[in-house]
């Protein structure tokens, strides 16, 4: 789960962590009287989004009086903004987040991420802050500085001063940079987060450490140990498609493609995925509906595939060990009469009383392409979206 600036800007700054003083705004109103109330000289109206990038999208502006504050946040409000992150359908400012300007020496990437190769905590931090890690990663990869975490110990002192220098800061910046990383390590673990990236944490003019961006990523399935962190959800920023499998127990990933995907397990999704590509199609998700493909969960998946309009056909690929394929047919049957589909549906049933539940399927009179084996499945599954494709297209063009 992603949080907004503002909310991982509060959350840090409760373990520690330097912040500019700012506030939240939902009107043009509000962020003018949030500048007067921040006082000062000069203010950044930030559009509170779900994605880095803001800036060279137009989602961060730089104000010198509150007629500007009012003009920026009236500007921002309703805004769709695109970045290489939100993809072509960007996302819409439903908030914006006023702060006072700082004076900005140096800029410093620091993050905390989960690395899959040691199985630890990494601290990454770079010199060249400002900029997105990848940038830095292609153009700089030198300045990147990596240090691992051992869970058993947890930070130390001397990990932290060493990043620290290694960021040549002053002696006298030293001590406020190892408190800013400990406070972001603290959060990291206490919270349960995945990743706490600050970006850039800057050296203002008087030699103060602050952290002037913020981002702080949640695992989900911890949530339910931390109610005040599984709050800050931000549905409006979510696909719809995912929102609505989560709140339903399903893991859901949208993708852009014209087949649809209903599978038991994450491992056999990807295998699922991989094996449309490799007949020729693209998956239109990633769908997982786990271990218990009751008939309730699969008249489900069925209703959340559908709701994607680009699906044209959909593939379902079950492997039964706890469960039974009997029971999944007849959940697809009872799916399909319930909520009739107009694409194509390719079944391919594997496991615990596979052959029952193959022969309830044929017995079942609705127009089901079965399949044996995965690749079966997926070839079918791709010839089946071709010849209905363009089928539509002879339909659309006789009308």
């Amino acid at each position: 789960m992603d949080i907004h600036e503002y909310q991982a800007k509060e959350i840090l700054s409760g373990f520690g962590v330097p912040v500019p003083r700012g506030g939240l705004a939902y009107s043009p109103e509000q962020a003018a009287y949030r500048a007067r109330e921040i006082g000062g000289d000069a203010w950044v109206v930030k559009a509170q989004i779900h994605s880095g990038g803001r800036g060279k999208a137009g989602g961060v502006k730089v104000c010198q009086d509150e007629h500007q504050v009012y003009d920026a946040a009236d500007e921002l409000f309703g805004k769709r903004l695109v970045t290489h992150q939100t993809g072509p359908k960007g996302k819409v400012v439903y908030r914006v987040y006023v702060e006072g300007a700082a004076l900005i020496e140096r800029e410093i990437y620091l993050g905390f991420v989960l690395d899959r190769k040691t199985e630890r905590v990494m601290v990454v931090a770079s010199a060249a802050g400002g900029m997105e890690i990848e940038e830095i990663s292609a153009t700089r990869p030198d300045s990147i500085i990596r240090s691992v975490i051992e869970p058993a110990v947890g930070i130390r002192d001397f990990q932290v001063r060493e990043v620290a220098f290694k960021l040549g800061l002053k002696p006298a910046q030293i001590t406020q940079a190892v408190n800013t990383i400990k406070g972001c390590y603290r959060a990291f673990r206490e919270l349960d987060a995945t990743m706490v990236e600050i970006n850039p944490l800057v050296v203002t003019s008087d030699d103060a450490i602050v952290a002037l961006d913020a981002k702080m990523t949640f695992d989900d399935n911890a949530l339910f140990r931390h109610p005040s962190v599984s709050e800050l959800r931000d549905k409006s920023q979510e696909d719809p498609r995912e929102s609505q499998a989560a709140d339903r127990g399903l893991s859901y990933v949208g993708l852009d493609g014209k087949i649809g995907c209903i599978v038991n397990g994450a491992g056999l999704a990807m295998a699922t995925m991989d094996m449309i590509e490799l007949a020729g199609g693209k998956p239109a998700n990633f769908l997982d509906i786990g271990g218990g493909a009751s008939p309730e969960r699969v008249a489900k998946a069925f209703r959340l595939v559908m709701s994607d309009g680009d699906v044209e056909a959909i593939l379902v690929n079950i492997f039964a060990g706890i469960n039974r394929c009997d029971w999944v047919a007849e959940g697809i049957i009872q799916a399909l009469e319930a909520n009739p589909v107009n694409v194509p549906v390719i079944v391919r049933l594997a496991g615990t009383h596979v052959e029952e539940g193959r022969k309830i399927l044929s017995k079942s009179g609705l127009p089901i392409i079965r399949a044996a084996t995965l690749k079966e499945a997926a070839e079918r599954a791709v010839a089946a979206w071709k010849n209905d494709s363009k089928h539509n297209v002879k339909m659309v063009a006789s009308s």
